[in-house]
């Protein structure tokens, strides 16, 4: 790590550049989310979308909401947070070397000697320049401030990636019972409303069942997500649908649309 801050790369065009507008947006949307139903387990990892905010954030908070709802139950100390790059080609798995992150609500602290025990256990490089303009990690940071300030983040992108090592990944992570696992991916992109309704619709059900044979075609985060998918399916962990909205629906028109979805793992 070079103790380098990482500065905000997407504040101003996918969330507000505003500490208190940012802050009235994000806790906005807590508020507005439907209260998630109760687990008979612990929350293990959540799905959330990483669109602008105004888009996306709808079907996030719900499961923001969930991992808020959770805290008082966890002992939860960091988050890795994994997901896909859209600016930078990328195979594997990538780590950044900045000590810190900055957005409008401050700075969140990355878990360096965690980042530093994955690079030591897992074929990890370290590509600041992947990272830098990178929004699918950036856009959770609002949301994860809001509702836990303290905890320490650990940002992975990953590219082109067999499942089957990031499941190790994540199954190494949940060893630790003080690490949350998020995995950010939209769903389909750039079809029609209805279109987009029935793909987003077959995606949901793999997402549920456990089925890690995601395209890319179906969510963009899908290197990740499958990894998680194979690691629910090791430990024999359920997987829910919490909220799935389109941009049509939230802030977009519906000729051409984004899916969303939000998915809690348990």
């Amino acid at each position: 790590m070079t103790g380098m801050l990482r500065p905000a790369a997407v504040a101003g065009l996918f969330y507000p550049a505003d500490e208190a507008a940012l802050k009235q947006l994000v806790g906005g949307m807590l508020t507005e989310a439907p209260e998630p139903p109760e687990l008979r387990r612990q929350v293990r990892a959540l799905v959330v979308p990483h669109a602008g905010l105004v888009y996306s954030g709808p079907v996030a908070a719900v499961a923001y909401r969930l991992l808020r709802r959770s805290l008082s139950e966890c002992d939860w100390q960091r988050v890795v947070l994994l997901g896909p790059n859209h600016r930078v080609p990328l195979v594997g798995m990538a780590v950044p070397d900045e000590s810190d992150w900055k957005t409008p609500l401050g700075i969140m602290r990355l878990d360096r000697a965690f980042v530093a025990r994955l690079c030591e256990q897992f074929a990890m490089a370290v590509r600041p320049e992947v990272h830098l303009p990178e929004h699918s990690l950036e856009v959770q940071l609002p949301f994860l401030q809001y509702i836990a300030p303290e905890m320490r983040l650990v940002p992975v992108l990953v590219g082109p990636t067999d499942s089957a090592v990031v499941a190790e990944l994540i199954e190494y992570c949940w060893q630790d019972e003080q690490t949350l696992v998020l995995i950010s991916s939209d769903l389909s992109h750039y079809h029609s409303w209805e279109e987009a309704r029935q793909l987003d619709a077959v995606t949901s059900r793999m997402i549920c069942h456990a089925e890690p044979h995601l395209g890319s075609e179906q969510a963009c985060g899908c290197y990740a997500l499958n990894g998680l998918l194979l690691a629910a399916q090791h430990q024999g962990l359920e997987i829910n649908c919490l909220s799935q909205m389109t941009s049509g629906d939230t802030a977009g028109d519906k000729q051409q649309v984004v899916g969303y979805g939000a998915y809690v793992c348990y």
